[in-house]
Formats: structure tokens, C-alpha cells, sequence
């Protein structure tokens, strides 16, 4: 029973934790754009939430209400490994070895903000569901 309240809370908690580090790895790519030599990085968020989801489900389940992901989130949100980390293929090369194309950064940080805002919204829609549904009718 305790499953079915946590297992959408969970699956969402880690999408807002790999959500919050994509966010922090593109802006430090942005922060290193005039550095020479900067390799910058980058993970394929499919492929980490998959491998999230596979050691979710292969883990022993909690039995108390909300643990797992009030603890996967005060740890830094990582349940499994870290996402793997890939260079991204420069567009153009620069003459200094620097790979952060500016374009492409800020497009991929205004894409994941937004998608991290959808995250804390559906958590937040999903935590009033469950309260409305545990409420009595009196109230």
C-alpha cells in the first residue's frame, strides 16, 4: 500500500534531482565558456533517468511513508551511480580548444529550468492529491 503513495513521489524526486544536476553541469559550462582548453559536459538525461528507474526497482523497498525519497533528497538526490558524464561535440572549433557553445548552453539551461519547474509542479500537484484524498469530507 505504502508503494502506491511513494512510487510516483520517488520516480519524480529523482527526475528533480537529475534535473538540478543537469542544471548545475550546464552552468558550469556556461561559467567556463572563456576558458582555454575547457572541455565542456554533458549527460543524456533518458538514459540516467532509465538507469534510476532500474536500480528503483531492483532496490528493497521502504516501509515508511516517504522515506526514500526524503532521504535520496537530503543525500543529494543520487540513488544509484552518477549519470555518465560525455563531451559534448563542438559545431565549430575554437582556436583556444574551448568546446562550450553558448547557443547551444543556454538553450539546453532554459529547456531543463523548465522542465525542472514542470517536476516541482507535478510533485506538488501529486502531494495535494494525496492530502486531498486523505482528508474527511468535514473538513
Amino acid at each position: 500500500m505504502i508503494n502506491r503513495l511513494t512510487e510516483p513521489l520517488a520516480f519524480q524526486a529523482e527526475a528533480l534531482a537529475l534535473r538540478g544536476q543537469r542544471q548545475r553541469l550546464l552552468a558550469g559550462n556556461i561559467a567556463n565558456a572563456d576558458t582555454p582548453g575547457f572541455q565542456a559536459r554533458d549527460f543524456d538525461f533518458a538514459a540516467a533517468m532509465r538507469d534510476a528507474a532500474a536500480a528503483r526497482s531492483g532496490g528493497a523497498s521502504s516501509n515508511t511513508l516517504g522515506a526514500p525519497v526524503a532521504r535520496d533528497l537530503l543525500r543529494g538526490g543520487n540513488r544509484g551511480a552518477e549519470p555518465t558524464l560525455l563531451y559534448t561535440q563542438p559545431n565549430q572549433t575554437n582556436l583556444d580548444g574551448n568546446t562550450v557553445d553558448m547557443d547551444r548552453e543556454r538553450a539546453a539551461f532554459a529547456d531543463n529550468a523548465v522542465k525542472f519547474e514542470a517536476t516541482l509542479r507535478f510533485i506538488n500537484g501529486s502531494v495535494r492529491t494525496m492530502l486531498d484524498a486523505m482528508k474527511s469530507h468535514n473538513q
